[in-house]
C-alpha cells in the first residue's frame, strides 16, 4: 500500500499566518498545484491522509461545524479535479491537552492505518512546518518539507529533525515521489 500524509494548512491551501486559522472556506484558498498534485498521486494509487492539528476549535476561535464544512468542501473541490483523499484527521485540542493524536505525536496517523498492512518506511509525510517532519520521523516515514506554509528557507539550518527532502511545494514533492523529475 503506497501511502502519502499531508498536512492542510501551508501545503494543500494557503498558510493563514502564525497563531491564525482558516476559520471559513471563503479563508480557504487551495495553493497553486496542490489538486494537480493530489489528482496525480491518486492516479498512481497512493491513499493519501491528511494530518493536521486545528486548535482554533478547543480555544473557540472557530466551531467544529465550520470546520466540517471545510473539509467537506474542500474534499469536493479535490475530487472534482480528479483527487481522492482516503481520510482526514484533525487534532482539535490544545497543546496543553497533551492528548495522542496532535503532531508530532502520531495518534493522527495510527487512527489513518488501524487494520491496513502498512509499512511507515515506504510512506511519506509532507508538511510545511518542524512539528510534521518530526511528526513523520515520529511514524517512521519518509518526510518532505514544503517551503509553501509556515518553515522559510533560513528556518532549514535550524532544524532539530532534518526532512529527507526539501522543496518549493507540494506539485514538486509529488513530481519528485512519482520520478517525474530528480
Amino acid at each position: 500500500m503506497k501511502i502519502i500524509f499531508l498536512d492542510r494548512d501551508g501545503v494543500i491551501n494557503k498558510y493563514p499566518g502564525f497563531g491564525d486559522y482558516v476559520k471559513d472556506y471563503r479563508e480557504f484558498y487551495f495553493l497553486s498545484g496542490a489538486k494537480e498534485a493530489i489528482r496525480k498521486l491518486t492516479e498512481k494509487g497512493f491513499s493519501i491522509y491528511i494530518i493536521s492539528n486545528q486548535a482554533g476549535i478547543a480555544k473557540k476561535i472557530f466551531p467544529k461545524s465550520k470546520l466540517k464544512d471545510i473539509t467537506k468542501k474542500m474534499l469536493r473541490e479535490i475530487e472534482e479535479s480528479g483527487g481522492k483523499i482516503k481520510g482526514v484527521y484533525y487534532c482539535t485540542h490544545r497543546k496543553e491537552d497533551n492528548c495522542s493524536c496532535r503532531k508530532p505525536k502520531i495518534g493522527s496517523i495510527q487512527k489513518a492505518i488501524k487494520k491496513k498492512k502498512v509499512n511507515l518506511r515506504d510512506a511519506y509525510f509532507i508538511g510545511d512546518t518542524p512539528r510534521d517532519i518530526e511528526t513523520g520521523k515520529n511514524a517512521g516515514c519518509k518526510t518532505i518539507l514544503v517551503l509553501s506554509g509556515e518553515a522559510k528557507k533560513e528556518d532549514i539550518k535550524n532544524l532539530t529533525f532534518k526532512p529527507d527532502l526539501i522543496v518549493r511545494n507540494l506539485l514538486e514533492a509529488t513530481k519528485i515521489i512519482l520520478g517525474e523529475n530528480k
